[in-house]
């Protein structure tokens, strides 16, 4: 598995990290703890020694199956995490409200001061069973607190050794240069795929030219993209994908037409439409890493052999041309 240093921070990435958000169960109508441990313990075995997670994943559900998963393997696999997103206090700005799979609901808020920080830091090293967090990320930028409250606040929990290195998310140009005059940020998080090319504009170059590391979440655009979503699939209420604009009947027919449009590229390769679509993430000037998510050991297995799949510039042009023709939700 192909690794790439992650800025000035001294950490590598495999190019295919493993996200943990699905395994969380919220977003994603539920989860199965056992297959879920089952795909952490394989995307290691196969040289995939990164896990993204989040305490919001779940309301902790994720970080606990991760950090059982891990036991045995905690010096093979480097654990990145989250702070800033609380469901369990109201203090800070609100963020949003999303039915639970088991009943009810849960309400986030953003909390980014520093003592909610360091409260969340100790909540996440407990539910993961380690001592330290290889990278923490500011989840989402938030007003609840200046810049300088929360990067002063990550400068010391990697002080006192319980974090290697600091990463943001969801971070536009601005608020990245703003914690960049306080603290060394290392990555930067955010959405890119062949349907929301958005960061091309406003992150990406930045990244570029501060030399952050981009790790992308979202490379199949919450699985569209592998080419498995067909018309007849439902989604429950509890499913992120059942609100998603690119997922409704019209965008998706529109989405499955481009698929087949590059299918013969990934062909060539031996490969499928979500491994090219996450090649093609990696085949971006400044990724570092995509990551995947995944629910069981199979998935794990595909995912993993898109780091093999290299696409020549015209392939990536080709692919790019494709989506791009396609136009955007307006259209």
């Amino acid at each position: 598995m192909e690794h790439r240093k992650l800025g000035d921070s001294g950490l590598e990435l495999p190019v295919v990290t493993l996200g943990a958000w699905a395994i969380g169960g919220l977003f994603w109508g539920g989860t199965d703890d056992v297959q879920a441990a089952e795909a952490i313990r394989t995307a290691i075995d196969l040289g995939i020694d990164a896990i993204d997670t989040a305490p919001i994943y779940g309301c902790g559900h994720s970080e606990r199956v991760v950090g059982r998963a891990i036991q045995g393997r905690r010096d093979r696999v480097r654990i990145l995490t989250k702070l800033g997103l609380r469901w369990d206090s109201t203090e800070g700005e609100y963020h949003f409200t999303f039915p639970a799979p088991g009943g009810g609901e849960v309400v986030c808020y953003k909390n980014l001061t520093a003592r909610s920080i360091m409260h969340e830091c100790e909540q996440s090293l407990e539910r993961l069973h380690v001592d330290v967090i290889d990278l923490y990320q500011v989840h989402w930028p938030s007003n609840s607190a200046p810049p300088e409250e929360t990067m002063i606040a990550l400068l010391k929990l990697r002080d006192q050794g319980k974090i290697r290195a600091i990463g943001v998310s969801n971070y536009d140009s601005a608020q990245l240069k703003a914690a960049l005059r306080v603290a060394p940020v290392a990555a930067n998080q955010i959405k890119y795929n062949l349907l929301q090319r958005e960061i091309e504009t406003d992150p990406l170059p930045t990244c570029r030219k501060r030399n952050v590391g981009v790790i992308c979440y979202s490379p199949m655009c919450l699985g569209l993209l592998s080419g498995k979503v067909t018309l007849e699939r439902t989604f429950d209420e509890t499913d992120t994908r059942s609100r998603h604009p690119w997922f409704q009947e019209a965008a998706r027919r529109r989405v499955l037409a481009a698929l087949d449009a590059v299918r013969p590229v990934a062909e060539a390769h031996g490969a499928t439409p979500g491994q090219l679509a996450v090649a093609w993430v990696l085949a971006q000037p400044g990724v570092t890493a995509a990551l995947v998510g995944a629910r069981n050991a199979d998935q794990v297995r595909e995912n993993a052999r898109a780091a093999d799949l290299h696409l020549s510039p015209a392939e990536v042009q080709a692919v790019r041309g494709v989506f791009e023709r396609l136009g955007t939700l307006e259209e």
